[in-house]
């Protein structure tokens, strides 16, 4: 961020910390008002949260205060320190996700030359948490959530990296914001009136991305490690107060992250056809296009939660690696052939 670049080094440090919690928290928030709560009721008929500011959109502060003045309850039996630390391992690895993602050709936390590849191995931080939630709750429920998340987590990440190596052959890097400009700057077939975004030259890998995202969300219907009927709240269980707020904010800030992410891979990030991406307005519009992209994205993925009934485990591993991960080799494949030919 250019405009930082007078300050002294802790002074931008606080102004980035700042900017990364309202990256976090205010699409995390939006989600839950707009998807969670009106969505989901207008699926099924009904108004949903109405009392809590105009149309019900304080419900989610509304929310957060509840859970806030709830009593923090440790099991009798339970790991203490390691129950305690659990969300928040979860909840930095969705603060490590933010800082990969760029906001416009100046707007960057930190402009990796990897990017995606640490972006996509601070995700798997979050498996360590759900495990330490799982293990230490001393709950039979909560330790299968723990043990059903893990596996579920390890078997999808591995189409989800496979997914993003066909964007990145394409683009020759692995730097977000290099994507974003490969993406402004491409041409498909020659014509370069809309770049290339790689949703056109890459919708396979975006569809298994997708569904991957789903599945590392715990969203139905991939919710197996949470299932209420047989686990009653899985490694949820025996977490109360605001321990419990901080799952329920991680999963939902998350889910907005991977969103961004997908949009910045997939859709051209903060970028618009029409204008230079060397632009400084992107500097200012950037975030706000960006964040469109995100919660259209993030439109889907609650869609498929509030449609698709649950699998079973063995109906969730077979489609990781029997269907998501050849086809994501092929996409691999015809991406990296296609590369050399044209």
């Amino acid at each position: 961020m250019n405009v930082l670049a007078d300050l002294a080094y802790w002074q931008e440090t606080i102004i980035k910390v700042l900017i990364g919690l309202a990256a976090v928290l205010l699409p995390a928030g939006t989600i839950v008002y707009l998807y969670l709560f009106k969505m989901m009721s207008f699926m099924q008929s009904r108004l949903g949260p109405m009392e809590a500011g105009p149309f019900g959109s304080m419900q989610p502060l509304a929310e957060v205060g509840k859970w806030i003045q709830k009593e923090d309850i440790f099991p009798t039996k339970a790991d203490k320190r390691v129950f305690a630390a659990a969300p928040f391992v979860v909840l930095m690895s969705t603060f490590l996700l933010v800082i990969i993602l760029p906001g416009g050709p100046d707007a960057t936390f930190v402009d990796l030359n990897v990017g995606i590849y640490f972006g996509l191995a601070v995700s798997s931080v979050s498996v360590i948490g759900i495990l330490m939630a799982g293990w230490s709750s001393a709950n039979k429920y909560s330790l299968l959530g723990g043990i059903r998340a893990a596996g579920q987590l390890i078997a999808y990440e591995l189409p989800m990296i496979l997914a993003v190596v066909g964007v990145v052959i394409q683009a020759g890097t692995m730097n977000m914001q290099g994507i974003v400009f490969a993406q402004a700057e491409g041409e498909i077939f020659g014509w370069g009136g809309i770049g290339n975004p790689y949703i056109i030259t890459q919708f396979l890998g975006f569809v298994i991305f997708m569904i991957a995202i789903q599945a590392e969300l715990t969203q139905p219907p991939f919710d197996m490690p949470i299932a209420e009927s047989e686990l009653i709240s899985g490694y949820l269980t025996e977490y109360s107060g605001i321990r419990f707020l901080l799952f329920f904010i991680g999963e939902f800030a998350t889910s907005g992250v991977f969103s961004a992410i997908a949009a910045t891979l997939f859709l051209g990030g903060w970028y618009v056809p029409g204008i230079d991406p060397h632009n400084d307005i992107f500097n200012v519009i950037g975030p706000l296009i960006l964040f469109g992209k995100m919660m259209l994205v993030a439109f889907f993925i609650y869609w498929f939660r509030f449609t698709y009934p649950r699998f079973r485990e063995d109906q969730l591993q077979r489609l990781a690696w029997k269907v998501l991960i050849p086809l994501s080799l092929v996409n691999i494949v015809a991406t990296g052939v296609l590369k050399v030919v044209l």
